[in-house]
């Protein structure tokens, strides 16, 4: 039976970040349906092609076709559960390498507002266009199966499990345009958080999220590959200079949000894990969530463990009895709804939480070590964690179980040896991601601090 997120200690374990009704085998990770997922891809490809650069009025084909279902599935969810999304859709005329022409650049979002702290944003998004081998073919039939209706029928699927519930800070979902083209869509929504001006907890991407067959015959459908980050992509001379003579290389926010979620992907369900890739993307490619690590907000990336290179990026056709496209009918949907749970419980876990504290460490010539932090909106607690400079996770035990201060003295805790982290606990017992006292460990953009 999977373990559905069992109770357990709250200084130990992330399990008490998530809300009472995602605890136990009736909440929203026991909701997802796998042929409600298909039926989403499947709609997906009967559109033809969502080419960016492909019509956006023709009423079936095209990009303008699927945008405005996906908008219609969020209202639907809306609906149901009483108007509890506002669906907007940001758009800007772009163009660039791939967008020979000026376009309209559009995605679709829905925003489920907190109940206490709505400012705190975490988002869960996905690219909705599809190509071919040719990135500029606009009119030949690229099914995007995987590559993203993968992703999209997830974020959909997360909407819906998740609408039922309320959290203390908001959750937006989001289908995206342009990736294909230059991760336009990822840009326009990283510039409208900004302009909301959200502050942006993590940004969860789903790209390429329902396969376990690869190319060569490998199949995987044990693990998740998240990819986060290590240096910010966002950091000044000072933070990177800070942090090649006192740590802080392996420490991103993003790091530490792919540490909390895989800490998270024992206990949703049995035989699946998450292979954390210490990388922002893959080699030579990448994905929506670098806009938003650019702008110095929390991301990672969620893909397949094994890649199908014969179906994605492809014409359909079949060579030498090899069959090429991105296609359902090459597609594990019982994989993606393993993903699609992971990523459900992840979101009421972040959702739930206050933000990490951004803490810093006193231990220069002295046998003990000082960690203070300034008090978080939301947090009734905090607790310490470290870990061994060499040492992949944080120890599995705090070293401080629960304090209400702002400062704590480690006696007898050298602390060159140590990388030292806060997390911040809610009143509910909701717990955040740990955040480490290291230059550039806090998950403020840096842009913003004084």
């Amino acid at each position: 039976m999977n373990k559905i997120l069992v109770a357990a200690a709250l200084s130990a374990t992330i399990l008490s970040s998530l809300p009472a009704s995602a605890s136990d085998e009736t909440g929203p990770t026991a909701s997802v349906s796998e042929a409600r997922m298909r039926t989403d891809v499947a709609k997906l490809v009967s559109f033809g092609t969502r080419h960016t650069l492909s019509s956006d009025t023709d009423p079936r084909r095209g990009i303008g076709a699927a945008r405005r279902w996906a908008a219609d599935e969020f209202r639907k969810t809306s609906k149901a559960c009483g108007g509890c999304f506002e669906v907007v859709m940001p758009e800007a005329m772009v163009s660039g390498t791939r967008i020979p022409a000026p376009v309209k650049m559009v995605d679709v979002v829905a925003i489920q507002r907190g109940t206490e702290r709505p400012n705190e944003v975490v988002i869960v998004e996905a690219h909705i266009d599809s190509r071919v081998t040719d990135v500029m073919d606009a009119k030949s039939d690229a099914p995007g199966a995987n590559d993203d209706g993968s992703g999209t029928a997830l974020v959909l699927e997360a909407a819906r499990a998740l609408s039922k519930r309320k959290f203390a800070g908001t959750i937006v979902y989001a289908a995206l345009s342009g990736e294909e083209q230059g991760l336009y869509g990822g840009k326009l929504l990283a510039d409208y958080a900004k302009k909301q001006g959200w502050t942006v907890k993590a940004v969860l991407n789903n790209d390429i999220v329902g396969g376990t067959h690869g190319s060569d015959g490998l199949v995987d459908d044990k693990n998740v590959r998240l990819f986060s980050e290590g240096p910010r992509a966002d950091a000044t001379d000072k933070t990177r200079a800070d942090a090649r003579r006192f740590g802080g290389e392996n420490d991103s926010p993003g790091r530490n949000v792919s540490r909390f979620i895989a800490e998270l992907a024992g206990q949703v369900q049995d035989d699946f894990a998450v292979r954390q890739v210490w990388r922002a993307d893959r080699l030579g490619r990448g994905g929506d969530q670098l806009p938003f690590l650019e702008q110095g907000n929390p991301a990672v990336r969620f893909s397949v463990a094994i890649e199908d290179y014969d179906h994605q990026h492809q014409d359909l056709r079949t060579e030498n009895g090899v069959t090429y496209g991105d296609t359902i009918d090459e597609m594990d949907f019982a994989y993606l709804a393993k993903v699609t749970r992971l990523n459900i419980a992840a979101l009421a876990a972040l959702a739930a939480a206050p933000m990490p504290p951004a803490p810093r460490v006193d231990a220069a010539v002295k046998t003990w070590t000082d960690v203070t932090w300034k008090p978080v909106t939301g947090a009734a607690a905090y607790s310490v964690w470290r870990r061994r400079t060499d040492a992949p996770s944080w120890e599995a035990q705090p070293l401080v179980a629960r304090t209400t201060e702002t400062s704590v003295k480690l006696d007898g805790l050298r602390g060159d040896d140590w990388i030292l982290g806060v997390r911040s606990i809610a009143t509910d017992g909701s717990v955040s991601p740990i955040a480490a006292a290291v230059p550039g460990g806090g998950f403020t953009p840096l842009a913003q601090l004084p």
